[in-house]
């Protein structure tokens, strides 16, 4: 059973050669820092099983980040018996870098030089054999994503031998008599490698290799190398061999690749000077973000209501089954109008969306845009004491905080991937876009349907959510200055090509991976919700129903907030799913044992009406809608990532004192205005 470990930069398509080996569905996009941890998997070729490790992307052994730390460790241990450099047919030279310094650790090398097709489309030619030549290594091409080089890939892994003549660096003479100088007797370390390291004398790196190793080098003399390196004016080896390192990848790199358009990139650059200038790249991401709302909530309308219609004609059968079947009646209430209901709702008012905005993100994704924006953005954050990446996961949190809060992975700081993960509920989610939109339309837009209003809606929607990326900014900067004090850490970011997206994969991968796996979480935690609604719409003190009650004793405070008892409690009932809450809402205002449907949005507003609604409350209710606590799978999700209750409750306490401290200023405020 042979172990192939996977290295390579980000973004060369190191999980979709993993994907492709081993049939396991792993993410993968068109950005940096997708896979953050080891992704293990395995595949039998001709009988014989092979156990595949996925290491983060790296750029570099000489570790700068998690990622790479996590890289160089695994390589360094040796635990594996071939490592299998993937690299990116586009940017070679780049990554040449990293296989010169693999090949310095250990001689089990094969190359895989993916993204043949992408080379192909911009007249790059690369000569293989004589790659293969040069470092003494196989080398396999290969365009993972249409399956291209797959079978040879597999062949040449299968029939691999180590070859001891690989090419060896050579640095200068100085640095060379001052390895010669270094006596290690026993280690499973390359000792070339290993003395060039306790030359440079980095402690990370040194550390690491002891815990790796198990082997301690403090009784290894250095020092008279060291002398000698100094006294020969080399008095940054770290800078020399990276000198050394980047000419020799520059010196292969002009032998095997051949540019039949020098203006092969171009229309990149071109894009970027658009999509990354100071003055465009803000309007065009808001513009973007503006067309894809106005596509969700305009596409959704139509499935959103057929969904409706199809979920509520199959609980009048089921309740009719149930009672025919003797249930007793009063369960039969429980299951079909409390847990049953309440599931329906949530599925087709959530389904919809998702189903449209997810496809669209990552189609942003796929082209190379993300990465744009967390450039764009970088500078912002920065200002704010934390790290330009949290902006890929507010981009997330779009679709679902559950998910941003998962993407926070790819912070390597903790203090700053803690922020990223409190602050993350500041950005709606699909579950919280039908309420606002609702309430939009409703008191602020107006009901006919046209393209102008659409639009409007879609503008107004687009404001809402850069209201709370300014409350993301302002709340990350005080969070950075109290309880998560620390400078910004630097990151490389590096701009993907941009690349066409392949439609169908995109939709099917996304509604696999993140619409239908959301949409299971929600129904898991909305299911025994609808229980818990039905229980207490239904259990009456007093002649009174638990319900009432509640917000009853809420209402002075909510009114306070400019809200009411009814939409406080909504809310609160409205933590497994933000969904449920205008359906809980008109439940309470006409004192339903079951939540309620209405036909339209002008029935809605004039029942809102009539209970009280004004502007004020419209406003309020949005401001608590955007800025409250995170729903019920957000909280279990920031509980898993943190291992801690206690960062959960501050991630539940902060936007919810926000929230409530907003809508007090906003309705003392309009009630002196209005």
């Amino acid at each position: 059973m042979k172990k192939i470990a996977l290295i390579g930069n980000p973004n060369v398509g190191k999980s979709t050669i993993f994907n492709t080996l081993t049939g396991k569905k792993e993410h993968t996009g068109n950005w940096p820092g997708k896979t953050v941890g080891n992704a293990v998997s395995s595949y039998i070729y001709n009988n014989n099983e092979y156990i595949i490790y996925d290491l983060p992307g790296t750029y570099s052994l000489i570790s700068h980040s998690k990622e790479e730390e996590i890289a160089r460790n695994f390589i360094c241990s040796k635990d594996y018996d071939i490592a299998l450099i993937v690299c990116d047919a586009v940017c070679l030279e780049r990554n040449l870098n990293l296989v010169l310094q693999t090949l310095e650790i250990t001689k089990n090398v094969i190359i895989c030089v993916n993204l043949m097709d992408e080379a192909r489309k911009k007249k790059i030619f690369i000569d293989l054999d004589k790659l293969s030549n040069i470092l003494k290594v196989p080398v396999v091409g290969t365009s993972a994503r249409s399956n291209i080089g797959i079978n040879k890939l597999l062949k040449t892994i299968e029939n691999f031998k180590v070859n001891d003549k690989h090419l060896k660096l050579e640095y200068s003479k100085t640095i060379e008599n001052a390895i010669q100088m270094i006596d290690i007797k026993n280690t499973i370390l390359n000792k070339r490698w290993l003395s060039i390291k306790l030359l440079d004398d980095d402690k990370n790196i040194i550390n690491s290799l002891k815990e790796i190793t198990n082997e301690n080098y403090d009784n290894i003399d250095v020092s008279s190398a060291k002398k000698y390196l100094k006294e020969n004016n080399i008095l940054d080896l770290k800078e020399e061999i990276s000198k050394t390192i980047i000419n020799k990848s520059e010196e292969i790199a002009k032998e095997v690749i051949i540019f039949n358009d020098e203006n092969y990139n171009k229309k990149d650059r071109k894009l970027d000077k658009i999509l990354t200038n100071k003055y465009t790249a803000i309007p065009i991401m808001l513009l973007s973000l503006l067309l894809i709302f106005w596509i969700t909530i305009t596409g959704a309308n139509y499935p959103s209501k057929v969904l409706y219609d199809f979920l509520f004609k199959i609980e009048d059968i089921l309740y009719n089954f149930l009672i025919n079947i003797h249930i007793n009646q009063t369960i039969v209430e429980a299951l079909i109008h409390g847990v049953y209901r309440v599931t329906a709702w949530v599925v087709s008012v959530m389904l919809p969306p998702m189903a449209i905005f997810f496809p669209l993100f990552t189609l942003l994704e796929e082209f190379g845009i993300l990465p744009r924006i967390a450039f764009n953005l970088d500078k912002i954050f920065k200002k704010c004491n934390t790290c330009g990446k949290q902006a890929l996961t507010m981009c997330m949190g779009f679709g679902c905080n559950a998910v941003g809060v998962t993407g926070a992975r790819i912070i390597d700081s903790k203090r700053e991937r803690l922020i990223a993960i409190i602050t993350n509920n500041f950005v709606p989610c699909n579950g919280r876009f039908p309420s606002i939109i609702s309430i939009i339309t409703m008191f602020f837009i107006g009901f006919s349907y046209n393209i102008t209003n659409s639009i409007l809606s879609a503008l107004i929607l687009t404001l809402v959510i850069m209201f709370g990326v300014i409350m993301t900014f302002i709340v990350s900067k005080i969070l950075s200055k109290t309880i998560l004090k620390g400078m910004p850490s630097s990151f490389a970011l590096e701009l993907p090509p941009y690349r066409k997206p392949k439609i169908f994969k995109v939709i099917v991968s996304s509604m696999y991976e993140k619409t239908l796996k959301i949409l299971l979480r929600a129904i898991s935690v909305a299911a025994p919700a609808g229980l818990i609604i039905w229980l207490f719409s239904n259990i009456n003190i007093n002649n009174i129903n638990i319900l009432s009650h509640l917000s009853n004793f809420l209402d002075p405070f909510a009114k306070s907030i400019g809200l009411d008892g009814v939409i406080l409690i909504a809310f609160i009932l409205g933590f497994p799913a933000n969904e449920i809450v205008i359906p809980i809402i008109l439940m309470g205002y006409l004192g339903s044992n079951t939540m309620t449907d209405f036909n339209n949005l002008i029935e809605l507003k004039d029942i809102l009406v009539s209970n009280g609604w004004t502007i004020k409350t419209a406003i309020c209710t949005i401001i608590f809608s955007l800025m409250h606590f995170p729903c019920s799978t957000t909280c279990i999700t920031i509980k898993k990532e943190t291992n801690s209750f206690k960062w959960m409750i501050i991630s539940i306490l902060i936007p919810t004192i926000i929230g409530i401290t907003l809508c007090f200023i906003i309705s003392n405020i309009l009630d002196l205005l209005l």
